[in-house]
């Protein structure tokens, strides 16, 4: 072989090797380099695994960020953000048109999910109808023992008023009817499972990417809530995840959001139970 064009090939191929590889960085933490500040999250408490885990690698690689993450749901999110408390407000639904125009805000969708009505693992009533569950929740059936379960009967829960989950869960699965004043409020879709999971007797919803062994996911008219039936289609009681911002995203929060869009937070969308967007 010629010797030169050996030189000029291996060079070439070394010169392709870093093209991709600064392809590969392209949108990951390699962004942050050389940043300084706090950036503050709030809202929606489905984001939160994401969030945290986002902004761990983010802290990790440059430790002169600090990143601020609460809940307090999607409505908190979106008021926060618009009031400048915060720099990003997450929320499980999209922001209405009256609060877009009182705020200013941009939305921008990182990822897919579903909600999911869950029960007791213990609890022998596995899937129920839309029309079952919408009567459960409005307390028409008040007992397990009218769906084939035990005598016994049936706790509702439900989510704080705030809650993106619990919007998309009233509109999609209860079709926008009443739920009983005496369903148990909880704050988020952590302190959902674990209610459900204290209770042998309770029915609630929560965030499909939240679902785990603790809580049992109910099959409804025939579709069991999974990534893959959300993906296709064939479980329609989902929504997307969003992060809000006053105006255009900028600075840490405008970074953070792309960050969440590429290739590096897809995967981290992924891993926590959701359905990426790109």
């Amino acid at each position: 072989m010629n010797i030169q064009k050996f030189k000029v090939s291996s060079l070439l191929l070394i010169l392709l090797i870093f093209f991709q590889a600064g392809v590969c960085m392209a949108g990951g933490v390699e962004v942050f380099k050389g940043e300084k500040g706090i950036l503050r999250i709030s809202g929606g408490t489905a984001h939160i695994p994401v969030m945290k885990e986002a902004a761990k690698k983010i802290m990790t690689f440059n430790p002169d960020i600090q990143i601020i993450i609460a809940g307090g749901g999607s409505g908190a999110g979106i008021k926060q953000v618009g009031e400048g408390l915060v720099d990003i407000g997450n929320s499980g639904r999209k922001a209405t048109k009256a609060e877009i125009d009182k705020y200013g805000l941009k939305m921008y969708k990182w990822a897919i999910d579903g909600v999911a009505t869950v029960v007791n693992p213990k609890n022998s009533v596995k899937s129920l109808l839309s029309q079952q569950l919408q009567d459960i929740f409005s307390g028409k059936i008040i007992n397990w023992k009218k769906l084939g379960g035990d005598d016994k009967p049936i706790n509702v829960y439900t989510r704080d008023a705030a809650s993106g989950t619990r919007a998309v869960f009233w509109k999609k699965a209860l079709k926008k009817g009443e739920t009983t004043r005496k369903a148990n409020v909880v704050v988020s879709n952590g302190a959902m499972k674990t209610a459900v999971n204290n209770d042998p007797y309770s029915i609630g919803y929560v965030s499909v990417g939240f679902i785990d062994k603790s809580v049992f996911a109910v099959t409804l008219d025939g579709i069991k809530p999974t990534l893959k039936s959300v993906q296709q289609g064939q479980y329609l009681i989902a929504r997307g995840l969003y992060s809000n911002t006053k105006g255009k995203a900028k600075g840490l929060a405008k970074k953070f959001i792309n960050y969440l869009l590429g290739p590096e937070g897809q995967k981290i969308v992924r891993e926590k139970g959701f359905i990426s967007v790109n």
